[in-house]
């Protein structure tokens, strides 16, 4: 029945909130972690690129297992999926406040927020795989779920526009050029920083509870809650063997290796390079809103040139940041950032859309032409964050230690010339490679395509009766 794949607004306004939380976090840690560990915390720079990549490797470990064992849970009353975004929500809650709070001691520093970070990230990734998943079972209709993916994402960036304004908004006053032009004050950084830093972190952490309540209030899981060893199961490994081998998710998995990876660093060392390589410290604040009110404004446009043009072609404006970035390189001065803020911001939406547009064309291809296999949606979610993510870690961990190796001194007002150039090349030239090379891959090849309502619902009826994973 075409009414009943069909999502309501609510449904899918209520599945969107669900996702605001963890962008909410992330992209808080995304702009200001590096500055909070490396100028706060007072961190060197090898030990902080320590911290960034542990956290990330954590995070990306993390996705395997959880998709094993959620594959292996029972459904519940409440689903199969929604039960694990319920119970890891107060555990991430508390290792995001602890990852921001100063402890007392000085000489473990890094050990503390090395522990915390990891938590974080692989909570957060128990989290997100069933979130993510739940995408495969709100309905069979591919327009549809194209639309529930397109609520999430602007939902999502609306997240992200409010995690950094307002952790931004809060922790502004621990930071500011004129501390170092008064040779009184100690340092660039506030003697109230700490407490900055905690409390923005307490405001973030109150959007745990309340967006997770809503998603469990509007969304249902749609599977048919009859028994679940219905159908014969694959094991996960052998699941993910036959994942690793399907010619297009391996395609966009590679691509977006790269792409992915270059996101990360160009949101890592926004704020860096903007303090200590273009004497935009005024500017901060507003450039970082700029990026992210840019990428909320044009993710419902993005959604309808996907719709119109293709996803592949739509693809192509994620390359639009590469020569503005390189100008910005070049030209650090305040009207050049804000044109590059707002067409980067253009660019990571697109970014960030594309590849959860086409992860459930890619199942749906898979299931095609797999007959009698059972849907492995939390599978394809997950090995695609986790490899993600592993190359976002090493993009990160050895960006950072670059930084080490430049000179960088934690705490300094003025940083070395080689500082400098190290930052110019992180922001131009190192997000201009990956991203040529992510485009080149995601181009190569035939696209999957997208299946007619009729073979919609015959892989619903097949994922209904062949849905867990032995």
């Amino acid at each position: 029945d075409s009414r009943a794949d069909r999502l309501s607004f609510c449904t899918k306004v209520c599945y969107g909130i669900g996702g605001v939380p963890n962008q909410v976090a992330s992209s808080a840690t995304a702009f200001y972690l590096q500055l909070f560990l490396l100028d706060v915390a007072q961190i060197p720079a090898a030990q902080v690129s320590f911290v960034l990549f542990g956290g990330k490797v954590s995070g990306a470990a993390a996705d395997p297992v959880a998709g094993f064992f959620i594959n292996r849970s029972r459904r519940s009353m409440s689903g199969r999926l929604m039960p694990w975004v319920l119970g890891c929500t107060p555990f991430i809650a508390l290792a995001y406040f602890f990852l921001w709070f100063l402890p007392p001691f000085t000489s473990l520093r890094s050990l503390w927020y090395t522990t915390f970070y990891c938590l974080f990230q692989a909570l957060a990734t128990f989290f997100q795989v069933p979130y993510t998943a739940l995408t495969m079972l709100l309905t069979p209709n591919p327009r549809e779920r194209d639309l529930a993916t397109a609520y999430r994402m602007t939902l999502e960036m609306a997240g992200t526009l409010m995690g950094a304004t307002v952790h931004g908004l809060i922790v502004s006053g621990a930071h500011g050029p004129h501390r170092c032009e008064d040779t009184a004050l100690p340092g660039p950084v506030s003697p109230d920083a700490a407490c900055l830093y905690s409390i923005a972190a307490a405001v973030v952490v109150v959007t745990y509870p309340v967006c997770t309540g809503l998603l469990c209030l509007g969304v249902k899981e749609r599977p048919d809650p009859s028994d679940p060893a219905s159908g014969q199961g694959l094991s996960f490994l052998a699941g993910l063997g036959l994942t690793a081998c399907h010619p297009p998710y391996l395609k966009l998995v590679v691509s977006f290796l790269f792409i992915s990876a270059a996101v990360q660093v160009e949101q890592s060392y926004l704020v860096l390079f903007c303090t200590h390589a273009a004497r935009l410290h005024d500017h901060v604040q507003s450039l970082v809103l700029t990026i992210l009110v840019s990428a909320v404004l044009s993710t419902p446009l993005w959604e309808w040139a996907l719709q119109r043009f293709g996803k592949r072609t739509s693809a192509f404006g994620i390359c639009v940041m590469v020569p503005f970035a390189i100008l910005l390189a070049a030209v650090p001065t305040a009207p050049v950032a804000y044109v590059v803020a707002f067409v980067s911001g253009m660019s990571i939406a697109v970014s960030l859309l594309l590849p959860w547009s086409m992860l459930p064309d890619v199942v749906d291809d898979f299931q095609l032409q797999h007959q009698h296999g059972p849907g492995l949606e939390t599978i394809f979610y997950s090995s695609y964050v986790f490899f993600t993510k592993l190359s976002g870690a090493g993009a990160l961990g050895i960006s950072t230690l670059s930084l080490e190796f430049a000179g960088y001194k934690a705490g300094a007002c003025e940083q070395a010339e080689e500082v400098v150039i190290t930052l110019k090349v992180l922001i131009g030239a190192v997000p201009t490679c990956m991203i040529l090379t992510g485009l080149c891959i995601l181009m190569a090849g035939p696209t999957p395509k997208v299946p007619s309502q009729d073979t919609s619902h015959q892989l619903s009826l097949r994922r209904r009766t062949s849905y867990s994973l032995a």
